[in-house]
């Protein structure tokens, strides 16, 4: 069980990589800041939270369990190295999961917006 060790770990870095906040992502879980911090300190995280941050960090639940540092860098490292076999672009995902979160964001604009 060594990919799913220490949970709140990988939400932290996906959430650093994200380039959000603990105070946006409490704010998306209706939860507290301290909360989010308690979730990241956090070996294991119930199925039902998982799935709204996983949600909220535009990824899988699956794709945040198995999260490495070393998966990421690796991807891009083949991408460079030309040698992927396939028609995995990791531009492409980068530009996809870029998209979501302007998207995302957009949403919780109008949100706050509509709650004035």
């Amino acid at each position: 069980m060594a990919e799913t060790l220490h949970i709140g770990r990988k939400i932290s870095r996906i959430r650093e990589l994200r380039g959000m906040k603990q105070e946006a992502l409490a704010a998306e879980l209706g939860i507290s800041q301290q909360a989010v911090s308690k979730i990241e300190q956090s070996a294991e995280v119930e199925n039902e939270a998982l799935e709204r941050i996983a949600k909220i960090l535009g990824v899988t639940v699956e794709g945040l369990k198995h999260f490495t540092e070393d998966s990421v860098f690796n991807n891009i490292n083949n991408f460079h190295d030309n040698s992927i076999q396939n028609n995995f672009n990791p531009i492409e995902k980068v530009i996809e999961l870029y998209e979501r979160l302007l998207q995302s964001e957009r949403e919780k604009i109008e949100l706050l917006k509509s709650q004035k």
